[in-house]
C-alpha cells in the first residue's frame, strides 16, 4: 500500500509503474524542463530529479512507499541524493566522469531532439541540420585581445567567483558566493583599448554551420547519432559533441515493437467467416495482398504475422522483422438483422445451446455498460491500443547551453 503519491504524481505515473515507465517519464520531463532550455523551471528540474532518483531505486521507494517523504528525511534515503546535473548526466550518458579537473578538459556536449517518421526510419533518411556555435576567435586565436594583454582580476583575484560573508547573528556568519560580475567568470580582465575588434575581447565569435544528419534504416526511437568536437569551442577545451537524438513520431496504421511492426485490421463478420483479400501498403508503398480462404475462420484478437515485412535490422537492412496483424472482427449493426435475416442465420449457424430455465429464476435486464472512469485512457485513439508495445531506450532530448542553437531544414 503506498502511503503518497506525491512522487509518482510529480513523474506522471501510477505507483505500480516499472522501471521502463519512470525511465521513459524521467526522460520526457528532463529534457522539456532542464535549464538550458527552460531557464525558469529549475525548480521543477530539481523536483523531478528527485523523484525519479528516489522511484528508481528499489530500497528508496519501498521506504517512500512505505512512510513517505517524512521518512526519507528521517533517514530512509540509503546513499544520500545527487545533484540533479548528475542525475541528468548519468542518465543521457553526458557526464565527463573522474571529477571536476576531467570537465575542465571538454567543453559541454550538446544534444539535440529531432522528429523522425517511421517512415524515415524504415527507408533511412537525411536530414540537414543548420547549427549556431561559439568558435575560437581567428584574429586574436582564442586570447581576446593583444598579446600579453590579459591581467588577473582584481575584483575576484582571478578566481572568478566573489564571496561575500555576512554576520547574521552574534557568533554566526554566512557565507555565499557568486559569479564576479567584473569578469564575468573568467577570472581575468582585458582592457577595453587592448580586446580584439572581431571578438570584443570574449575570445570566441559566433559560427553557422550545416550538419547532414544520415538516419539510417532500422534506426530507433531514442538512438543517438555523435557529431564529435562539434560543439561550442572554448579556450583551452576541447570542444564538446553534438549528439542528435531521434524522436520516433506515431504512425496511423503500424507500431514498432523491437523489430517487428504491430497493426490492426479490421474485418467484417462475413470476411471471418467466409474468407477475404486485403491489400496492405507498406512503409516503402509497396502493397502487400492478405488472403483468408473460405472456412479459415478468424476469431475477434486473432493474431498473424507475415515474416520479413517488419522493420529492417539496423546494420543488416537486408533482414526484416516480422509484420503482426491483429484482427478485429466488426460485427452487424442491430438494424442490419432483420426478422427474416435472423432466420436465415438461425438455419445456417451451429443450434445454440438449449439452456435449462429453473423455475425461480429471476428476470434480469442487459443495458449498455458506459465506462466514465476509463474514458480518459481510451481517447488517446488508435494508438492506445499498442502503448504496451513501445520500445523504450534510454534518450536524452535536451537543448545546448544556450550559446549552440540547432534548427533543421
Amino acid at each position: 500500500m503506498v502511503r503518497e503519491t506525491a512522487l509518482y504524481d510529480e513523474l506522471g505515473v501510477k505507483p505500480n509503474a516499472d522501471e521502463t515507465e519512470l525511465k521513459k517519464a524521467y526522460r520526457k520531463l528532463a529534457l522539456k524542463y532542464h535549464p538550458d532550455k527552460n531557464p525558469e523551471a529549475g525548480d521543477k528540474f530539481k523536483k523531478i530529479a528527485f523523484a525519479y532518483e528516489v522511484l528508481s531505486d528499489p530500497k528508496k521507494r519501498e521506504t517512500y512507499d512505505r512512510g513517505g517523504e517524512q521518512a526519507l528525511k528521517e533517514g530512509g534515503g540509503e546513499g544520500g541524493f545527487h545533484n540533479p546535473m548528475d542525475i541528468f548526466d548519468m542518465f543521457f550518458g553526458g557526464g565527463r566522469g573522474g571529477g571536476g579537473r576531467a570537465r575542465e578538459r571538454k567543453g559541454k556536449d550538446v544534444i539535440h531532439q529531432i522528429k523522425v517518421s517511421l517512415e524515415d526510419l524504415y527507408n533511412g533518411h537525411t536530414r540537414r541540420l543548420a547549427l549556431q556555435k561559439n568558435v575560437i576567435c581567428k584574429k586574436c586565436e582564442g586570447r581576446g585581445g593583444k598579446k600579453g594583454s590579459t591581467e588577473q582580476c582584481k575584483g575576484c583575484r582571478g578566481t572568478g567567483m566573489k564571496v561575500r560573508i555576512q554576520q547574521i547573528a552574534p557568533g554566526f556568519v554566512q557565507q555565499s558566493q557568486s559569479v564576479c560580475s567584473d569578469c564575468e567568470g573568467q577570472g581575468e580582465q582585458i582592457k577595453a583599448e587592448d580586446r580584439c575588434p572581431e571578438c570584443a575581447g570574449k575570445k570566441v565569435t559566433r559560427d553557422r554551420k550545416i550538419l547532414e544528419v544520415h538516419i539510417d534504416k532500422g534506426m530507433k526511437d531514442g538512438q543517438k547519432i555523435m557529431f564529435t568536437g562539434e560543439g561550442d569551442q572554448e579556450p583551452g577545451l576541447e570542444a564538446g559533441d553534438v549528439i542528435i537524438v531521434l524522436d520516433e513520431q506515431p504512425h496511423e496504421t503500424f507500431a514498432r515493437k523491437g523489430n517487428d511492426l504491430v497493426m490492426r485490421m479490421n474485418i467484417q463478420l462475413v470476411e471471418a467467416l467466409c474468407g477475404f483479400q486485403k491489400i496492405i501498403t507498406t512503409l516503402d508503398n509497396r502493397n502487400l495482398m492478405v488472403t483468408s480462404l473460405p472456412g479459415q475462420i478468424i476469431n475477434y484478437g486473432d493474431t498473424k504475422l507475415i515474416v520479413h515485412e517488419g522493420m529492417p535490422i539496423y546494420r543488416n537492412p537486408f533482414e526484416k522483422g516480422r509484420l503482426i496483424i491483429q484482427f478485429i472482427v466488426d460485427f452487424p449493426e442491430p438494424k442490419q438483422l432483420t426478422p427474416q435475416r435472423i432466420t436465415q442465420l438461425e438455419k445456417i449457424l451451429p443450434d445454440r445451446t438449449v439452456e435449462m430455465i429453473p423455475d425461480d429464476a429471476e428476470e434480469a435486464i442487459l443495458q449498455e455498460y458506459h465506462d466514465n472512469h476509463g474514458k480518459n485512457e481510451r481517447s488517446g485513439g488508435h494508438h492506445g491500443h499498442f502503448a504496451h508495445m513501445e520500445d523504450d531506450d534510454d534518450d536524452p532530448r535536451a537543448g545546448g547551453p544556450g550559446a549552440v542553437q540547432c534548427g533543421t531544414q
